[in-house]
């Protein structure tokens, strides 16, 4: 709830607690959550010891909790350990599969496929790649960098800062000189504000008009990442996710009008957020079904839950225990939130390790026989 991505990880609590207080005032439930918050401020010590006391201490079988893969691959060892559940609810770069973790968030089929789709058809395949130094960089990157290989093109530069970094000058001079057809930004936390003030700026003292800038791709901008950004800086980045608060449907206007009730008329939803409280009430459904919170009755019958989420219906996958859920492509907007572009036919089967996925087209556009791509060992036995 502190730290560089201390935003994003208010929102994921405020989405929990949300779904908490619905639980508890849902007479079709006979039992109640009782929350236990822990604040790691962004640090990989902290997740491993706030586990600790949670699973040890307090006896917690399920956490709902963790926004980046290094704080998620900290503290699964631990849940294999205790045999509890992870409930993990962000978007992430894939290739792993543990049963102690029930990934709510998206898979890279349902929202870095997508956008590499959009963006080398309709902007070009020369990319600039610049991101957070950490795994959820590389990984992106390094599958970014095969499916633009596989098609034709290339990855000009891939550049890493530290984790919430604000230096950002060079990479901004860098893009410049190097004019790609688009930026793919894999950046969290303040650095996200950094590179969109720094190129709108760069622009600026070049007089280079902002529509002839390449635009900027990513599948972790959000509303509460656009709300540290000035106006001018806020418009025409694109963005892969499977929720945006601007979606038109009875259920999501439900649920932010629920939200700023909550927390405020000013308060912003995001794809995290959702998630979280996408995990809250997955979990609720579980136990009532399963009859008790035993993880391995949940974990078990947790694939037959059904939930009409705010971003549509969601279920999870009794072969990887990953979510199926709806890709979307949205624009920015000047208003901080996100014009809808695209929103597939509906839940979208998780493919974490890209087993199904092939990256070339055919000819006309289409996509034929899916290859089944090489595995290293190690992680071929990750799959169940």
């Amino acid at each position: 709830m502190s730290g560089t991505y201390g935003s994003i990880g208010r929102t994921m609590l405020s989405g929990a607690l949300l779904a908490v207080n619905e639980i508890a005032e849902d007479p079709t439930y006979d039992f109640s959550f009782r929350p236990l918050a822990r604040d790691p401020e962004g640090s990989l010590a902290r997740y491993f010891s706030l586990s600790q006391e949670l699973l040890m201490e307090h006896a917690v079988t399920h956490v709902v909790g963790c926004y980046t893969s290094s704080s998620r691959k900290e503290v699964v060892p631990l849940f294999e350990r205790s045999n509890a559940l992870l409930w993990y609810p962000s978007h992430y770069e894939g290739f792993e599969c543990s049963e102690n973790v029930i990934y709510v968030g998206a898979s890279p089929n349902q929202h870095l496929a997508p956008l590499s789709d959009y963006m080398m058809s309709t902007h070009g395949k020369r990319i600039y790649a610049i991101g957070s130094d950490y795994v959820w960089s590389w990984e992106s990157n390094r599958v970014m960098r095969e499916i633009a290989e596989s098609r034709g093109g290339r990855l000009l530069a891939e550049r890493y800062v530290p984790v919430g970094a604000t230096d950002v000058k060079r990479i901004v001079e860098e893009i410049r000189a190097l004019k790609p057809d688009f930026v793919f930004s894999s950046l969290i936390g303040a650095s996200v504000p950094a590179l969109l003030h720094g190129n709108v700026e760069s622009l600026c003292e070049a007089h280079i008009p902002l529509a002839d800038a390449p635009p900027i791709a990513s599948c972790n901008l959000c509303e509460m990442g656009l709300q540290a950004v000035r106006a001018e800086a806020r418009v025409g980045h694109i963005c892969s996710s499977v929720y945006f608060q601007s979606i038109e449907s009875a259920t999501n206007r439900a649920f932010v009008e629920r939200y700023r009730s909550r927390y405020g008329s000013a308060s912003i939803t995001s794809a995290d957020g959702e998630a979280s409280y996408i995990a809250v009430h997955l979990l609720a459904q579980a136990i009532r079904a399963a009859g008790t919170s035993n993880v391995n009755r949940v974990r078990e019958i947790v694939s037959t839950c059904r939930l009409d989420a705010p971003q549509g219906p969601v279920r999870i996958d009794p072969e990887n225990q990953h979510s199926y859920l709806t890709p979307r492509l949205g624009r920015s907007m000047k208003n901080g939130q996100f014009e809808i572009m695209y929103t597939a036919d509906g839940p979208v089967k998780p493919d974490p390790y890209l087993v199904w996925f092939d990256a070339a087209p055919d000819a006309d556009g289409s996509r034929g026989e899916k290859r089944l791509r090489a595995l290293s060992p190690a992680l071929a036995g990750a799959v169940r």
